[in-house]
């Protein structure tokens, strides 16, 4: 057994197969994130350890360097095993360690999707205070029809949709990365977290295959309102754009992803962003996916938890709550991080 890069067409597509084969693979360990990820000006790599030339476990690993010839790594939601963990998980996270610190990596960040990876390296361990792949996420059956779906929400869920629809709200498939970078800017200025930024919502609809943006607009001012027409396409719409809502998701595999999502403080009224997501919640059942994720939500009993905002607004649309084990990080150099966060705190 051998842990090795995987580099060449051939390899990578032997990857491909075991990722989309196991039961945990997920986006973030496809090859499709890596091209998102590298798109960003960020390094991948992939590790695999090998018996008889299949893979028993695998690290997509994503590198970001920093200041001063540093860097971290993260591997989200992985590593991914075979049955016959042990010994081949230890030597995959070896490896992946001993490069790390050639490199100079502050801290290793490990998200998988179960703690059965924890439980033999325990020792290793710190809880890393990060939140960037959900510990708890809300996923919708799409096997349902309307009726089906609907029934499963929260009262208040399906009276907003139809009050959106009543309204005359229309919901447009739309390329538009300007107007959504602008919903997402108001939305973080009112919430108080930090948007991505235009060039990774770009990055994400270029890079990602059948990532989609959906756009919400308000009525035409001088129409009568009338009932929203289903998803339209914006590139085929005269009427001047005005969008009060914006979706970014994506479709891997059977599932479908709603990753981010803005809106104006304008016109709250007309309720946009339900019928966005019921919208959304369609398209990915019509695009043959047979669950929607929505990415997200406070984990039961947390209400000071930074998702905590958005998981009312999740839970009106049902689904079923999925958990995942706190994100852990393994500091390589202790020292330095400690003057880098001491840093940090005193310029602010």
């Amino acid at each position: 057994m051998e842990v090795r890069l995987l580099t060449s067409p051939a390899e990578l597509g032997v990857y491909n197969a075991w990722v989309k084969s196991h039961p945990e693979g997920s986006l973030w360990q496809s090859l499709e994130w890596k091209r998102f990820q590298e798109a960003l000006g960020r390094d991948v790599r992939i590790y695999a350890a090998m018996e008889n030339d299949q893979i028993a476990a695998s690290a997509l690993v994503v590198i970001d360097r920093t200041s001063f010839g540093l860097s971290t790594w993260e591997i989200p939601r992985g590593p991914l095993m075979s049955e016959k963990l042990k010994v081949k998980s230890e030597k995959l996270l070896e490896q992946i360690m001993q490069d790390a610190k050639k490199e100079r990596c502050l801290s290793l960040y490990l998200s998988p999707s179960t703690d059965q990876f924890f439980t033999f390296h325990f020792s290793l361990f710190t809880a890393s205070g990060r939140h960037v792949y959900p510990e708890a996420t809300r996923v919708i059956d799409l096997t349902l029809n309307d009726d089906a779906l609907l029934a499963q929400m929260k009262p208040k869920g399906r009276y907003n949709i139809r009050l959106a629809e009543k309204h005359g709200v229309r919901v447009e498939a739309s390329p538009d990365i300007d107007a959504f970078s602008a919903l997402m800017k108001e939305t973080a200025d009112r919430d108080g977290f930090r948007p991505s930024g235009a060039r990774t919502y770009l990055r994400f609809l270029e890079q990602l295959p059948q990532s989609f943006l959906l756009l919400a607009f308000q009525p035409p001012e001088n129409n009568e309102k009338r009932p929203a027409e289903g998803l339209k396409d914006s590139a085929k719409s005269g009427e001047p754009q005005r969008p009060v809502a914006g979706l970014l998701g994506v479709i891997w595999g059977s599932t479908g992803i709603y990753y981010y999502g803005g809106s104006s403080k304008a016109h709250r009224e007309l309720m946009a962003p339900y019928l966005l997501q019921w919208e959304a919640i369609r398209y990915c059942r019509d695009h043959g996916c047979t669950s929607y994720d929505l990415f997200g939500i406070a984990p039961e009993g947390t209400p000071d938890h930074p998702w905590a905002s958005v998981s009312e607004f999740k839970a009106k649309f049902g689904g079923n709550v999925l958990t995942h084990p706190p994100e852990q990080e393994i500091i390589l150099r202790p020292l330095t991080k400690a003057l880098l966060t001491l840093k940090r705190r005193i310029l602010g």
